[in-house]
């Protein structure tokens, strides 16, 4: 759990932190859709529609962040479609009254569609290009992936949680207890690389082409991390679906076909954490306010059920090509 709130981001204490940097904002801010840390969009004269992003305190330490943007900076450099914040006065990482920022272009565009086979070509070669620079050398700050984070402390977490119905914790926990088991059983070590970490639908931006935003959860860890999220529908679209992505992302790269068995146990572990993300969360005032079914009843329900079916998708045969 944490005690920390974003109170202190008072209006005047953004617009002071932004014009450090030595930018003049020429709007006011518009707070945009992020929870983790907080983001807004404003206009300036010198470089237009623009986006400062407010870290969360005690997330990622000074290094961590610096790893991020390096990395981001590198993908950008090598014509990799990603949103790489700016170098102000040589620093992309600047500090005010105990927040780390960075500002960034702001980029428009629609979501990606994963159901779009002409789009799902595009990310494939996309992240192909991604993982062949990503590969050539190894975060040194960043975390790497873990069923002891993901899943041991995930556990932990929720089994302090008072969200979770005490009525409930013998259905619940029991389920959990064996995902946890399998997941753990099948999640072998692959070789890792570097990762977006967190390549949804919701940080891609489509506009002539993809945008990567968002690396704040990039870290070590196998390539299929950043493709099975591209995948929906059910095991027939999906297998087509991967056809389409693979077949692009080996322009630039060998697909990691020995990887196809770690899909379920990686959607086993994000599941599991983003549960416990919300409990550790839940003490921020925007967490009750975007998530109120986390503190029902159902929502708790509901999960038990979906880690039935998690538990029984872990027993099927992996995903496979055509």
């Amino acid at each position: 759990m944490t005690d920390f709130q974003f109170s202190a981001l008072h209006p005047d204490m953004l617009l002071d932190a932004i014009e450090a940097t030595g930018v003049q904002v020429n709007s006011g801010l518009l707070a945009l859709n992020s929870y983790e840390n907080r983001v807004y969009q404003f206009v300036t004269e010198q470089h237009g529609r623009m986006v400062v992003k407010f870290y969360r305190p005690g997330r990622w330490t000074q290094q961590q962040l610096l790893e991020e943007h390096a990395f981001a900076e590198e993908l950008a450099e090598h014509e990799v479609p990603v949103v790489a914040p700016l170098r102000l006065n040589e620093r992309t990482l600047h500090h005010y009254e105990g927040f780390y920022y960075a500002l960034y272009p702001s980029v428009g565009g629609r979501q990606f569609e994963t159901d779009n086979f002409e789009q799902l070509e595009w990310m494939g070669r996309f992240i192909g290009r991604l993982h062949q620079i990503s590969a050539s050398a190894e975060f040194v700050h960043r975390p790497s992936m873990s069923t002891e984070e993901y899943l041991v402390q995930s556990r932990l977490t929720l089994s302090q949680c008072p969200q979770l119905p005490e009525s409930l914790h013998t259905a619940f926990f029991t389920v959990l207890d064996q995902v946890i088991e399998r997941t753990t059983e099948q999640y072998t070590e692959q070789p890792y690389i570097r990762l977006h970490g967190d390549c949804h639908a919701s940080n891609i931006l489509w506009r002539d082409g993809p945008s990567f935003v968002d690396l704040d959860d990039c870290r070590m860890g196998p390539a299929i991390q950043d493709i099975w999220m591209m995948l929906s529908g059910d095991r027939q679209q999906q297998m087509i679906q991967l056809d389409c992505l693979a077949e692009a992302y080996e322009e630039f790269r060998a697909f990691p076909n020995n990887q196809l068995s770690l899909i379920e146990p990686l959607r086993a572990m994000r599941m599991v954490h983003y549960m416990a993300w919300l409990a550790r969360r839940w003490e921020d005032a925007a967490f009750p306010r975007a998530f109120p079914w986390f503190d029902t009843p159902r929502y708790w329900e509901e999960q038990i059920l979906a880690l039935k079916e998690q538990l029984s998708a872990l027993q099927e045969a992996p995903l496979t090509r055509f």
